[in-house]
């Protein structure tokens, strides 16, 4: 039966591949393709690259970044923004980055970058911003011609190290009628709370602007705790050290504290990166990665990428992984993924579109596809 077939795991690889996906935590100096970056620096007289073929470029980026420290982690973007200092760069980046989500059947994302990092040639952040939009207008429209229509919606990031972030969220406000759909910090959490940018979150609370912050991936509860009670956070980026206000009784029934409470109860959404987490320290391991206790409990979990070139990820390969990890089916990848759209930052009716139109019957024909395999194997 088809209703059988939803809880049937793991799921096949080439199922997960063609189902529908929804991304909510992903940066665009995170996921540049390596011949991409290859051919600007070879444009631009950018001398740093450590590699010049793609292949050990790209082994070089998943390397850096597997330090098991979120601060070395992040020094692997000196390059990726090195080569998006111009117009034309940031224009195609942000081009192919919606031709690669696309492809990967990502039917919504919300990518996210930092403006005042690609300023070192010229640029003020008004063009940063109009050519980042306009190469996902360029993505889109090439996409939907190949038949994965996806929509895009752009995050402007404030660095938490930086004291910028009342002029990024100003650039939000004046660009969200034009593809900026809300606002994050990012950068080193240890030492930088988010309180150091409250005049950026009272502003955009004042003006109704969604935003959310990097909190609970580096540094644990008071980061979260902070984002969410002083600075008003719609979601968290990341979230995952929430589990250290989880205790496991010796009954093996969960105790939440009061602030995992606290974001469950009010269906605060967790923007979980699992390969990236274990990159960078925040979970041993995608098997003992948390949100299999946070998906038990209810939380409203996510599943992102976070950095497509620096974790040699996918939304697909997440999403497997997950699979295998946890014995989730099809059931438990809708189930993500609608948590997903609802927590989009576009408005609702738009959002239940989505889930109505492509999501659910998406996901209604691969458990189709998957009964009839099963009930072929007898």
């Amino acid at each position: 039966m088809v209703s059988d077939a939803g809880s049937y795991a793991p799921v096949p690889p080439d199922l997960v591949a063609r189902a529908p996906k929804v991304l909510l935590h992903d940066h665009l100096d995170g996921g540049l393709r390596p011949e991409t970056i290859i051919e600007l620096a070879a444009a631009d007289g950018y001398d740093g690259l450590p590699t010049t073929d793609p292949e050990a470029l790209r082994a070089w980026f998943v390397d850096a970044a597997s330090s098991g420290s979120l601060e070395r982690y992040l020094e692997t973007f000196a390059h990726t923004v090195g080569v998006t200092q111009t117009a034309q760069a940031l224009r195609r980046v942000a081009r192919e980055c919606a031709e690669d989500l696309a492809a990967d059947n990502v039917v919504y994302a919300e990518v996210r970058f930092a403006p005042e990092l690609h300023l070192e040639k010229g640029l003020a952040e008004h063009d940063v911003v109009e050519s980042v939009l306009a190469g996902f207008a360029d993505g889109q429209r090439s996409a939907a011609q190949a038949g994965h229509p996806i929509r895009i919606g752009v995050l402007l990031t404030a660095i938490r190290t930086a004291t910028h972030s009342r002029r990024i969220a100003e650039l939000t406000v004046e660009f969200r009628d034009r593809g900026v759909v809300g606002f994050d910090i990012a950068g080193a959490e240890a030492g930088f709370p988010p309180t150091r940018h409250l005049d950026a979150f009272e502003y955009l609370r004042r003006e109704n602007a969604h935003f959310t912050i990097h909190a609970g991936e580096a540094f644990g509860l008071p980061s979260i705790w902070e984002a969410l009670q002083w600075c008003g956070a719609d979601r968290l980026g990341h979230g995952v050290r929430i589990v250290d206000d989880i205790a496991i009784a010796p009954d093996g029934e969960p105790r939440l504290g009061l602030l995992a409470a606290y974001v469950r109860d009010r269906r605060i959404p967790l923007e979980m990166c699992p390969s990236s987490n274990v990159q960078t320290g925040a979970a041993e391991s995608i098997e003992r990665h948390p949100i299999g206790l946070l998906r038990r409990l209810g939380f409203r979990v996510t599943v992102n990428t976070d950095n497509r070139l620096m974790s040699d990820t996918t939304m697909t390969r997440e999403m497997t992984l997950l699979s295998d990890a946890f014995g989730y089916g099809l059931n438990d990848l809708q189930w993500f993924t609608v948590n997903a759209m609802k927590s989009a930052f576009i408005p609702f009716d738009q959002r239940l579109a989505l889930i109505n139109e492509r999501i659910k019957p998406e996901y209604a024909a691969l458990r189709a596809v998957l009964a009839e395999r099963l009930s072929e194997r007898g």
